[in-house]
């Protein structure tokens, strides 16, 4: 088996590697060959960290200093309100929903509130469909609740239209103590939230510059939510800080985890593995994948390269989840096309173990189950799926956690940052800016009537003038 370990995070990338079974894999001279340039983007991304352009590791310091003001001010409202209610979109919802589903129980908000140690019920609003947003508004005491904007910008468009919406729900509602039931998270110094904020009396918590809402979870973005329902946000933040201590200090490719998991993604990218699959066999990891496909998608999903030449390059992201993708997505990927890398996470004990009864009365066929339990199965299931894979010359990888718990989902989420940070200097791409994002922002912008995008409407407009549609003839 070849792997990585240290701080019980396993990187087993046995099934990434040539063998007999997989002829097709890379070879440990690939890796090798593959350090100066490994070597070149560790030094760039060292000079982006000094410069303020990766912060997301230069600042978990200083986010360690913020806990006691966050955790503070968590604690103060986890007693008041019955509900949080997130209001963002991308990294913004991503994220704090991610750790949420991983560190807490499965059916949180449906544990009574003692069961919760009276902590609000957690709610993420990541998107503007009506019928949704009037639903959860239909189940939820304004007076109760407590809303959480967050948009570094202000501009975000779907964020800010929530927002105006429940301002204007909470100003009818609660009268003049409406401030009081939302916080914001916002630029430090310039916005159009900011001076709304400002005037209106929200706590606010602040994002920092040099980071991007997919790379924000372990900043107020993300903290707030966590200890408001009561996550360990220390152990989440160390968890991430040994982690980056591991990726800055460890200086090859077989001992830095960042640099291993860069290197197999741009190999294999390079010999057509143009898909990459998250596939945890955890359901607390469910959403992480989601939070993984914005991250990986949105950072080298790019037109141009650092040059300005056109190379319309990435990685499609594709999030599976293990037992119920087996059934549904293994059949492409051991049989369809050979375009795709599959990555698996597993922990090494569930918190729970669930027996399987025996009953002798049963078809002989299904009597094996019993005695067993759905831990052993999960595991087996995810080996017999490996095994498949490796049969079919699939090349896969497992990240292996020591168990669900704060400081291993820190130690993830600051892991799959770096990888990503490193495969956009392999790539020669900018992995910090989307600009295909931005295009659509403004197109959005020009077609709801903002001021100054008004030859932007114009274009839109001409766009697509001659269509073709279907429609019914009965």
């Amino acid at each position: 088996m070849m792997s990585l370990n240290k701080s019980k995070l396993t990187i087993d990338y046995t099934g990434m590697m040539h063998s007999d079974q997989n002829p097709k894999g890379l070879l440990k001279k690939e890796l090798q060959g593959l350090q100066p340039l490994l070597d070149k983007a560790e030094a760039a991304l060292a000079v982006l960290r000094e410069t303020g352009k990766l912060d997301f590791s230069k600042l978990l310091p200083e986010m360690q200093t913020q806990l006691p003001e966050i955790k503070a001010y968590a604690d103060q409202v986890a007693s008041r309100f019955e509900n949080f209610v997130v209001l963002g979109i991308g990294g913004s919802a991503l994220g704090p929903l991610a750790v949420q589903q991983a560190l807490k129980h499965y059916y949180y908000n449906e544990l009574t509130a003692e069961n919760r140690s009276y902590r609000p019920r957690f709610y993420v609003l990541d998107n503007i469909d009506p019928v949704r947003f009037q639903e959860l508004c239909q189940v939820l005491d304004p007076g109760k609740t407590l809303f959480n904007v967050i948009s570094k910008s202000g501009n975000t468009a779907e964020t800010m239209a929530q927002f105006l919406i429940v301002r204007d729900n909470l100003r009818r509602l609660c009268g003049e103590s409406y401030a009081e039931h939302i916080v914001v998270t916002t630029d430090q110094e310039k916005g159009n939230l900011l001076p709304i904020a400002l005037k209106e009396g929200f706590k606010r918590f602040v994002i920092p510059r040099g980071i991007g809402g997919r790379f924000s979870e372990l900043t107020p973005v993300g903290l707030l939510a966590a200890a408001i329902c009561g996550i360990d946000v220390e152990e989440l933040l160390a968890g991430a800080w040994e982690m980056d201590q591991w990726i800055r200090e460890a200086r090859d490719v077989f001992t830095n985890p960042a640099q291993l998991k860069a290197a197999l993604a741009y190999l294999s990218w390079q010999k057509g593995k143009n898909i990459s699959v998250f596939m945890p066999y955890v359901d607390g990891l469910k959403t992480m994948a989601d939070w993984y496909a914005q991250l990986w998608a949105e950072s080298l999903g790019k037109r141009r390269n650092r040059g300005g030449e056109v190379v319309s390059l990435g990685q499609t992201p594709v999030k599976a989840l293990g037992v119920t993708d087996q059934h549904s997505q293994v059949q492409l990927y051991t049989e369809g096309p050979d375009d795709k890398t599959v990555t698996f996470v597993t922990l090494d004990k569930f918190k729970f173990s669930q027996e399987i009864p025996i009953d002798r009365d049963l078809p002989e066929d299904i009597q094996f189950l019993g005695g067993r339990t759905l831990e052993e199965l999960l595991f087996a299931e995810q080996k017999a799926t490996e095994y498949a894979l490796t049969l079919a010359g699939r090349q896969h990888q497992k990240i292996i956690l020591s168990a669900l718990n704060a400081h291993a989902v820190g130690q993830l989420l600051l892991l799959l940052e770096w990888e990503t940070a490193y495969m956009g200097e392999l790539l020669n791409i900018n992995a910090f800016d989307q600009p295909g994002v931005e295009e659509g922002k403004n197109g959005t912008y020009a077609l709801m009537g903002r001021a100054g995008y008004e030859r932007k409407k114009q274009d839109i407009e001409k766009y697509g003038q001659e269509k073709y549609v279907l429609t019914p003839t009965m």
